[in-house]
């Protein structure tokens, strides 16, 4: 019996630590570019690199993974789009289905803050850009009131992200930026107001 215990113990140390080793062994991303033609795989995989040289990751393996990871996105969402252009309440089905695999993939080789930055990286930094926007627009937004409209931006580039082509990402901000701008109206802000003065002390750092 004594044996058995410990041929049983054996067995589930060795068992311990081949999961341990290969818990943290990731594959290798392979490119989705199978009868692609050449030269829009060419341009997909620019378009990531950009995207990825911005990330500062140190791991040339984790770079190409999040490179091919990458490209794969834009690669899946055309071919969404172009099986399911004609059905729109289908394509978006379809989109939502295969929505959050992204950032999952990503999360095995980024960070948090990493993965913001590509979500930026496909939607033209519109989220970082107009939330400054709004600050220096109206410095005495409170802090609640910061948040609600970093978190509605946010919330568009989820849509945004997985739109087809620039017009149809710009038109998901723009449905959220009207949002904004109704919200903090009734909030007690005259937009009109604070804008000319955005516009007034931005002339007014020109001259200086």
């Amino acid at each position: 019996m004594n044996n058995l215990h410990s041929l049983n113990i054996r067995v589930f140390l060795s068992l311990s630590l081949l999961f341990i080793f290969t818990s943290g062994v990731k594959g290798q991303v392979a490119l989705d570019s199978a009868n692609r033609d050449a030269k829009y795989v060419q341009s997909i995989v620019g378009r990531a690199q950009k995207i990825v040289n911005g990330l500062d990751i140190t791991n040339d393996y984790s770079k190409k993974n999040v490179l091919n990871i990458i490209a794969n996105r834009y690669f899946k969402l055309s071919d969404i789009d172009n099986k399911f252009k004609k059905d729109k309440n289908a394509l978006q089905a379809e989109l939502y289905k295969h929505h959050f695999e992204f950032a999952a993939d990503l999360s095995n080789y980024l960070s948090e803050k990493q993965i913001e930055q590509v979500k930026d990286g496909m939607t033209y930094g519109v989220v970082p850009k107009t939330y400054q926007a709004h600050l220096d627009m109206i410095p005495t937004l409170k802090e609640h009131e910061k948040l609600q409209i970093l978190n509605w931006l946010k919330e568009a580039r989820e849509f945004a992200i997985d739109a087809g082509n620039s017009k149809e990402k710009h038109a998901w901000f723009g449905k959220y930026k009207g949002r904004i701008n109704n919200w903090l109206t009734k909030q007690g802000y005259d937009l009109k107001a604070e804008r000319a003065g955005w516009y007034k002390r931005i002339e007014e750092n020109k001259k200086k």
